[in-house]
């Protein structure tokens, strides 16, 4: 028997543990765990299935983020979240739970937060809920909720982008620097990035990667130069969205190598986060063809 409550709120009850873990297997199961504790409860005594299945989600989020923080503390290298790509904006593969969509830089940013921060500042900024709700959900006080909403908050506007960049002069960027890449052209892409542009690479111990920020538009052109120096007439590029932004995909020899997200300000590139560990590729396009 389908049970259409649940199944009308699995895109929203994903939503919360991607952004909550941002890693996509792990979101799952956190979402099939709140199906059990739903299936198993007593239906008559719930008031608000929303409510309910939205903080069994959350709850669940939270002790799974705990959980996941001495394995993140001894990940090798930098720890970026697993890329949600889209080859187009209407796909069979894109993903009803990225309705709203979030960005890897967002979730980047998210990870300088405890697991209780994150989830306050997800439920009030993301989703909208009321601080009675957080205090509900976090078994703590409305005053509490709105401290670690506050903290979060000044994290997160420090480090965010300034301003929200038209998609199609994300797009046209993009494509710029996809032709400068792909013909390692080192003055080109110097051309399209910020003086103090940041690469944020994650190898995750399986393929060789930074361990840690590489930070200065000759650095970063030079990585991307190096990539086509390497591998001669075999690098290419493919736009993609990836978290809900324009981004790349990069071949090599017709295979997978990267997924990249790109930060804009004032026109030009402020930060790209390359996610290369085969494990969070695992769901992206493997072939450019």
């Amino acid at each position: 028997m389908i049970d259409t409550t649940f199944d009308s709120l699995r895109p929203r009850l994903f939503a919360i543990a991607y952004r909550m873990l941002g890693v996509r297997a792990d979101a799952e199961d956190v979402v099939q765990d709140a199906w059990l504790r739903w299936h198993g409860s007593d239906r008559a005594a719930i008031l608000s299935p929303e409510a309910w299945l939205v903080t069994a989600t959350t709850r669940l989020a939270i002790d799974t983020l705990r959980g996941r923080q001495s394995e993140r503390a001894s990940y090798i290298g930098l720890w970026l979240p697993e890329p949600v790509v889209e080859i187009d904006d209407r796909t069979p593969e894109s993903s009803a739970e990225m309705a709203s969509d979030v960005s890897m830089a967002f979730l980047w940013v998210l990870e300088r937060l405890s697991p209780e921060e994150r989830a306050a500042f997800l439920m009030r900024q993301v989703f909208d809920h009321d601080y009675a709700d957080i205090a509900a959900m976090l078994g703590k006080t409305e005053a509490a909720c709105r401290q670690m909403v506050h903290r979060a908050q000044e994290r997160v506007r420090q480090q965010q982008p300034r301003f929200n960049v038209p998609r199609h002069t994300h797009h046209a960027l993009l494509g710029r620097f996809m032709v400068s890449a792909k013909a390692g052209d080192r003055n080109a892409m110097k051309a399209l990035m910020a003086d103090d542009v940041q690469l944020v690479a994650d190898g995750g111990g399986k393929i060789r990667s930074f361990m840690r920020i590489l930070r200065g538009a000759g650095r970063v052109a030079g990585v991307f130069w190096s990539v086509e120096h390497q591998h001669p007439l075999q690098v290419d590029y493919r736009q993609a969205r990836v978290n809900g932004e324009p981004g790349l995909l990069r071949y090599v020899a017709g295979k997978l190598e990267s997924a990249q997200s790109f930060v804009i300000e004032d026109g030009r590139i402020a930060a790209v986060l390359v996610v290369r560990n085969p494990d969070k590729l695992a769901r992206a396009p493997q072939t450019i063809f």
